[in-house]
């Protein structure tokens, strides 16, 4: 079953704001967004399948199951009013990709994309085809690039490794396929919109410096943030704030007036 959005508008001022997680996760890390977005955001977690209320779905691994489970209803949200996207790590990668996807459809292009702990496709990291490397491997792993969040007990009979280690395996699989789809001349290539760049400032996966990468990633502007946290940076209450001053700078423009 598609993940549904609301079909009604954002109200007069407003902006949707679509948020997708990191690998591995639900949305719970937005759950205060809301209360420390103010008036400007409409805020709207989008889970994908495999986790939260979704849980009993199918997990999704590749670009195509993607777009047939989040593309449908988002083409009908952004003809309704002004939205933004928000992904965080492969949440990143995902909402490329579904502006990507939007644009091709002929929908109205966002305000901005905005991206959080992610490095830009065409860079690599030591996670890019680990989905498959066995568990002695692959936890070190995550651990030394501080993806595995702290407090976390990966033991062979945990509750972690049994229930939400597969889901990160499928994750990152899907990561790989987002990649590879992004580098393609027919599904990728840059966005029109601008581009809002989160960068942690304890983070080793994504250091700032990699940022203005993103740059290759959209013919409009970049602006480039580092908050303070490590990669799971997400529940920072600077970061709602940043994205909604955005948004309200955004819908203040003369060009973006026209183009709504």
């Amino acid at each position: 079953m598609a993940s549904r959005t609301r079909d009604d508008g954002a109200g007069e001022g407003r902006v949707r704001l679509y948020c997708l997680a990191h690998a591995g996760a639900g949305v719970a890390s937005y759950r205060r967004w809301p209360t420390a977005a103010g008036t400007t955001l409409d805020v709207t977690p989008l889970p994908l399948p495999g986790r939260e209320n979704r849980r009993r779905e199918p997990r999704i691994t590749d670009r195509a199951a993607l777009l047939a489970d989040l593309l449908p209803p988002l083409l009908t949200a952004a003809r309704l009013g002004p939205y933004a996207l928000y992904g965080h790590s492969l949440g990143a990668l995902v909402a490329y990709t579904l502006t990507r996807a939007l644009a091709d459809a002929g929908a109205p292009p966002p305000l901005l994309l905005a991206v959080g702990a992610c490095p830009p496709p065409h860079t690599s990291t030591a996670l890019v085809g680990a989905a498959d490397l066995p568990d002695a491997d692959l936890l070190p792993l995550l651990e030394n690039l501080g993806s595995l969040p702290s407090g976390t007990s990966a033991s062979p009979g945990g509750l972690w490794r049994r229930s939400v280690l597969p889901v990160l395996r499928d994750d990152l699989r899907l990561a790989a396929s987002l990649r590879a789809a992004a580098l393609h001349p027919a599904t990728g290539g840059p966005v029109t919109c601008p581009v809002l760049v989160f960068a942690g400032s304890d983070d080793p996966l994504t250091e700032p410096a990699t940022l203005t990468h993103w740059q290759r990633w959209t013919t409009g502007p970049i602006v480039s943030h580092t908050v303070t946290g490590d990669h799971f940076f997400a529940d920072s209450p600077d970061l709602p704030h940043l994205v909604a001053r955005a948004c309200r700078d955004r819908l203040a423009a003369p060009a973006t007036r026209g183009q709504r």
